[in-house]
């Protein structure tokens, strides 16, 4: 769910109505695999604390207190729910069933690295516990990557908005960071796929026949 769908002055307004707990209820559903904007809500809270409506501290708090929580609920979700609905959930973002079995097997090789560095694309961000769960990453290990992924993103997010928003509009800090989560998003995709047509182009000369 995009900002399309859910103005930034509805956001502002849940910001401003329920503080600390919009930031941590935001944060939890769309770490859970829910898609509404809860890093928008971050940033919007960041912004108030910035401007003194709001306490640094306790908005970082909740922050990554709704990461860590939703991105374990998300985890029990795949894990339990499986495959099958993950393909469900992908139906809802138009992605082919092969795509998602590409994504997911991408994810097994690098679980612990999409985990931490997931957090940082809108996307990743909402699959991420659930991709996690489906592939039965050891949850021990999920557990350590989601505080150390949640710490991280939290401490940016809030942090920039915090400073930034200090300097400017709140309209153009989430514009920044929705774009900044684009190019991001697609530079991981180029890198999956140079991979992956280097992988089957190896195997391809693995197999032709000797002259």
């Amino acid at each position: 769910m995009s900002l399309e769908l859910i103005s930034l002055e509805l956001i502002q307004e849940i910001a401003h109505q329920y503080g600390y707990w919009a930031v941590f209820g935001g944060i939890l559903l769309e770490n859970t695999g829910i898609p509404i904007p809860g890093e928008t809500i971050t940033l919007t809270a960041g912004f108030l604390a910035g401007s003194g409506e709001l306490d640094y501290k306790w908005v970082l708090a909740s922050a990554m207190a709704g990461a860590v929580i939703g991105d374990n609920f998300g985890y029990w979700i795949g894990y339990y729910g499986g495959w099958p609905l993950l393909t469900r959930i992908g139906r809802l973002f138009r992605f082919k069933e092969e795509q998602l079995i590409d994504v997911r097997d991408r994810f097994a090789e690098n679980a612990p690295k999409a985990v931490i560095l997931g957090r940082f694309v809108a996307l990743l961000r909402i699959f991420a516990g659930p991709l996690a769960g489906t592939v039965r990453m050891p949850y021990f290990n999920f557990l350590l990557c989601n505080l150390l992924g949640a710490g991280l993103w939290a401490s940016a997010t809030v942090s920039a908005a915090y400073f930034a928003g200090q300097l400017v509009p709140l309209e153009q800090l989430v514009t920044w960071v929705a774009q900044s989560a684009f190019v991001v998003l697609a530079l991981l995709i180029g890198w999956f796929g140079l991979t992956y047509w280097l992988e089957h182009r190896n195997v391809a000369k693995q197999v032709e026949p000797l002259e």
